[in-house]
């Protein structure tokens, strides 16, 4: 849990002229992103497209809005964290939806993980109507979301971030601006190719040693720290080992981010062989029923093919 302590600390710096903030989408990431701006003693207006999913944070303290639009009215920025392009596109263009209640000057910051050039479309309707966006996707799964260190990667303009980096700062432990509007995206896929590698590798290591007869925890503990040592072997390896795979970010989310990926390496000519070879093993994974456990059940494809378990 984040102390209430740093996060007026973090308040105070910036961010604290804006009071009114509306959060849209309190899934397994946005709940606990909306959660500690209303310990920050942020005023929030909030909106799910599952009514189930709000009632936790109004009883926090937070007030329920009847749509997107009524959020956008309600507020001076608006932050998104929904599950792929499509569904920011509709949450901010569609009927009833955020640019229909917004004022000019409101502020729009997408956390969404999306298609960079989804970002950039939006922001070009947003700017019709007055309305500055950001593109900051995040990194860390749901224990960082929970615990405010998220790493935060922004795309916008410098002024833009300026105003509102003490508000990210209270959901991020690591806010950084990268470039103009879609780059922050474009980041975060660089970002899950290197984690969805990561597991990847992680997981055949692992079959190896198993396989072989070696303790997989005793292997852990001898290579994490090494060079082969990695925040990503640090969080999934224990997981793994508890044989864990309740979702903090499900394979099916990580598929849409690899398809995001891949379509934009084709888009500027960039070839992704190993992005491609592990997109492979997480749709067999879909396909066997999987989807919806957390990234680090990739493991179970290669657990398949020996016909081992990585377990305690």
């Amino acid at each position: 849990m984040v102390a209430l302590g740093r996060l007026v600390n973090k308040d105070i710096r910036k961010g604290l002229e804006m009071k009114k903030i509306g959060f849209i989408g309190l899934g397994i990431m946005g709940k606990p992103m909306a959660m500690n701006l209303l310990k920050a003693g942020y005023s929030l207006t909030v909106y799910d497209i599952v009514p189930d999913k709000v009632k936790e944070v109004v009883e926090a303290g937070a007030e329920a809005a009847s749509s997107n639009k009524e959020v956008a009215q309600k507020s001076e920025l608006v932050i998104t964290m929904l599950p792929n392009s499509p569904d920011v596109k509709e949450a901010v263009l569609g009927n009833n939806g955020v640019l229909e209640g917004a004022k000019v000057g409101t502020i729009l910051i997408d956390m969404s993980s999306i298609a960079p050039l989804a970002s950039k479309e939006v922001a070009e309707r947003a700017k019709e109507k007055g309305v500055v966006m950001l593109d900051a996707p995040v990194s860390g799964g749901e224990p960082k979301a929970v615990e405010g260190t998220l790493a935060i990667m922004a795309g916008g303009p410098q002024e833009t971030f300026d105003q509102v980096e003490g508000i990210l700062d209270i959901m991020g432990a690591s806010v950084t601006r990268v470039g103009e509007i879609g780059s922050g995206n474009m980041t975060k896929l660089a970002n899950q190719i290197i984690v969805a590698l990561n597991i990847a590798a992680m997981s055949e290591a692992m079959v190896l040693a198993t396989k072989s007869g070696v303790d997989p925890e005793r292997v852990f503990e001898a290579i994490r720290g090494g060079l082969a040592g990695s925040a990503v072997l640090d969080a999934k390896m224990p997981l793994v080992l508890k044989g864990n795979f309740k979702p903090g970010f499900r394979i099916e989310l990580h598929i849409k981010d690899l398809a995001n990926a891949l379509d934009t390496a084709h888009e500027v000519g960039v070839p992704v062989p190993l992005s491609s070879a592990v997109m492979e093993v997480m749709q067999a994974l879909k396909v066997d029923g999987k989807g919806s456990d957390d990234h680090g059940g990739i493991i179970q494809f290669y657990e398949k093919l020996a016909q081992v378990q990585v377990r305690q």
